[in-house]
Order: C-alpha cells, then structure tokens, then sequence
C-alpha cells in the first residue's frame, strides 16, 4: 500500500500569460488509544515515556501521519510484533493509531481505485475519535492522460476532470465511511501533458470549474469537517492566478514536497498566497531521488537514513503559525523523505514542541 509516484510528464515553459509567472520562475519545466472495542490482531510497539509525553505536548489540531501504514519495518517503532504486510493493511490501523504522535494516515489505495463507503468504514472503526484520515482522490479523474503499466501516457483520459464521477467514486463514499474522521481531500494532479501546460488561464478555468462542481467544502470549516486540496506536480502552474482561484473556491494548496517540486520554503509563498486557512503537506521523496530509487535505498524503513533538516525546520515553523492562526495543520511524511516516516515525525514534532514551549 506504499503510495507511489508515476514517471514524469512532458511539460513547456512557466506560465508567461497576463504577467502570470510562476512562484518558481526558475524551476525547470521538466525536471493515542486504539479505538474501544476492537481486537488488537497487530499489537503496537511499546512507546518509551519521553515519545508519550512528546505526544502530549503536541496540540491536537497538528495532525501527523504516514503515507500508508503496512510497512512492517516498522516492527518495534509502531508495531510490537512482525506482521506481514497484508496483515498491517487490513488490522494494523488501531496499533498504528495508539502511536503517541500519529493522529491522522494518508490513504493513497484511492488514487489507485475507489474505495466503498463501507470499506471507508472500516478504516473509521479502528481508529480512535479525534483521529483524521488525508485520502487522496483517484486517478480516475485526476490524470489527464491514460497510461501503460509503466506508466507510459497511451492517450487521453476522457474522465479527467469529470466531477460526477469524482462525487460518485470518491467524495460521498469517503463523508459516507469515514464521517467526521475525514481530513483533507486531496487531489494530486500527475504531471500535465504539453497541451494543458501551454495553456495556462485555460489550466485554471477548467480546474476551477470542476471545483465548484463539487459538493461544496470549504476549508473554513476544516476545523470541523473534510475540505478539499489539490496537490500538483508542475510547478509551472503555481501563479497568483490559480492561488487566487483556489482561495476563491475555498480549497486549499498541498505543498508537495517532491524531487519534481521546489523545496517547502518556497512552496510557502504559495500557502500564503490563498490565505488563511488549514496547512496541508505531504512530504513525499527526498529531493534529487526518483521513488524506485528511494525505495530500494532506504527499505525496510526502520531508520532515518539521509536527515533533510532544512524541510523539517520549515514545516516546524508551518505548523507553529497555523496554530498560532488558529488553524488546523496536516503534515504527511512518506518513508521515501528520510529512509523512515515515522521517525522523521518524531523528529519533526520535536522541533514543533520547541518552537510552542514557552521561553525557559
């Protein structure tokens, strides 16, 4: 259930249309308890007292989670017990939840199939409340073009964009299932093809009008209840007129932290661009790394293996202003970041509480 990265697109230059540049002109144009009631099948590791009080320390509205949970090298850093990694998939949810840090969990399976509102359910009945999922929206309608096995583009995708079949497939099975345990609604957009990317406003009007087909869920109410959020892989198509689009749609900006992507501290400029509202990031792979590669580097995922200080000290400094704002944060860390997703959380949280203790 590893989520996974498809090969890149072509792409043309930074949009130049209306003075619209890029926010990365010179970014290459191709480049806590288990819930009650459930049996523990997969037993949680055993969490020394300063991680518990780590946890403590954290505010609840700062969600951290994994880009999936069957990873079972993690055996002794959130699971107590070798399981396999079908096993993790289907009962590993309540010991990843007891973790005293991990308050939320990408679900990337979406963005392969849909899910059911009853398999959606499931997932909500082992977790505990307070517990938010990021689910990620499907393929289906957010590849522009089809693709081979290998991820090769074998045409156009005539359901890309399609907001029926978004709301059919992904959003009422995902508020039917999950309820109030659903967080971000994440479309993350593949690498566009040259004929979208040369036609930047064109880009912004299409997507916007998808948008406001959806059922309405506003970001302001992110507190409360899902919103929506997209995610891209272009950097070309970050300009003040998308982020003004998606501020007037009330949806929220994902920073990508990705090989493809400009680091966070830039991808900032774009968050503040759209406003107040919830931070949502998922960081993805290690900069100057393709996925395979990183995979094969860094697995089984039971150690930090090549530290990114600079990321974590500007997500730390993220997630303290959207606090300090009175927002909700979500920070999703992928094993492809640092060699081990959950350790690289820890790390994270810690210079989050520095930076939310009080002097002295």
């Amino acid at each position: 259930m590893a989520s996974q990265e498809r090969p890149p697109g072509a792409s043309v230059p930074p949009d130049t249309a209306g003075g619209q540049g890029s926010f990365f002109d010179d970014a290459p144009a191709a480049a806590k308890p288990a819930a009650k009631g459930k049996a523990k099948t997969v037993p949680a590791a055993e969490h020394p007292a300063g991680l518990r009080q780590l946890g403590a320390a954290m505010p609840p509205e700062v969600y951290l989670g994994t880009s999936s949970w069957a990873f079972s090298g993690w055996n002794g850093i959130v699971y107590g017990a070798k399981a396999s990694e079908s096993l993790l998939s289907r009962e590993g949810l309540p010991a990843y939840s007891s973790h005293p840090l991990l308050n939320s969990v990408s679900l990337d399976r979406t963005f392969y199939a849909p899910l059911t509102a009853e398999q959606y359910a499931h997932y909500a009945g082992q977790v505990p409340a307070g517990f938010r999922f990021v689910v990620k929206a499907p393929n289906l309608v957010t590849d522009a073009v089809l693709r081979e096995d290998r991820g090769v583009p074998a045409g156009p995708n005539p359901s890309f964009l399609d907001p029926v079949l978004a709301t059919d497939h992904f959003v009422t099975p995902c508020l039917e299932g999950l309820g109030t345990k659903a967080g971000p609604l994440v479309f993350q957009f593949s690498p566009l093809p040259p004929e979208i990317l040369a036609d930047p406003a064109g880009w912004v009007a299409r997507l916007s009008a998808f948008l406001a087909a959806l059922p309405p869920l506003p970001a302001s109410r992110g507190h409360e209840q899902p919103f929506y959020a997209v995610e891209f892989r272009d950097p070309q198509v970050v300009t003040p007129r998308m982020m003004k689009m998606l501020a007037e749609q009330g949806v929220r900006y994902c920073v990508a932290i990705h090989a493809r992507m400009p680091s966070a501290a830039r991808q900032m400029q774009a968050v503040a661009a759209t406003g107040p509202g919830p931070l949502v990031v998922r960081w993805s792979l290690l900069a100057g790394q393709r996925y395979e590669a990183a995979k094969a580097r860094f697995s089984p995922f039971d150690k930090i293996q090549v530290e990114d200080p600079e990321t974590r000290r500007v997500l730390a400094e993220a997630a303290r202003a959207a606090h300090a704002a009175g927002q909700p944060a979500w920070i999703v860390a992928n094993n492809k970041a640092e060699g081990s997703a959950p350790l690289t959380l820890e790390l994270l949280a810690r210079e989050i509480a520095a930076r939310l203790a009080p002097p002295g």
